[in-house]
């Protein structure tokens, strides 16, 4: 049987309640996916939020969370400057229209990640 020991706080008595650190790969740093799917989780699924957290399952969803959609994007940057190739010799002639057609493909890119790992 697991002792609970408590702390006075004004005319209450508190338990001393502390989760377990999740060493799910402690290495491994959360990357702005993660950050969103987070804020996402506890904002509108709280519910889903407080389980994952008493579960010490949270990590491991942002982290796995972080991997899938920085793999999707990568794949869906790939197959979208293959259908529609931008000239190399344009990032040396007109950087500006290079750099606004990149952040076009980004943008799109990223509104699918979003609506299919992030805001789900």
């Amino acid at each position: 049987m697991v002792e609970i020991t408590y702390h006075k706080e004004g005319d209450f008595f508190v338990p001393d309640l502390y989760l377990e650190k999740d060493n799910y790969e402690n290495d491994y740093i959360i990357g702005k996916y993660g950050h969103l799917r987070l804020e996402y989780l506890k904002n509108h699924k709280k519910a889903e939020y407080i389980i994952m957290f008493m579960n010490k399952t949270l990590r491991k969803h942002l982290v796995e969370t972080d991997k899938q959609a920085n793999q999707r994007f990568e794949i869906l940057m790939k197959q979208m400057l293959e259908k529609n190739a931008i000239d190399e010799n344009l990032k040396n002639t007109d950087p500006l229209k290079w750099t606004g057609r990149m952040n076009n493909y980004k943008h799109s890119i990223e509104e699918i990640v979003f609506k299919e790992l992030i805001f789900v």
